[in-house]
């Protein structure tokens, strides 16, 4: 049987909390902070949990963890 890999991408984008939830960046602020509110900026910074869809998508791509 061969090993299973995990997506190398995901391992760079997504970490694991101690409950086994996956912990992602905020997305939207690359650019276009101008035309943002600053309740929107504010609101981005550092991690977010994701949903439970996205969940298991990403739980998909990474079969070790």
């Amino acid at each position: 049987m061969p090993k299973m890999k995990t997506k190398s991408s995901c391992k760079k984008r997504f970490s694991f909390t101690a409950s086994g939830k996956v912990k992602a960046g905020q997305a939207g602020k690359r650019h276009g902070m101008i035309k943002r509110s600053n309740k929107f900026i504010r609101n981005q910074r550092g991690t977010t949990i994701l949903t439970e869809g996205d969940e298991r998508l990403v739980k998909g791509f990474m079969p070790n963890r």
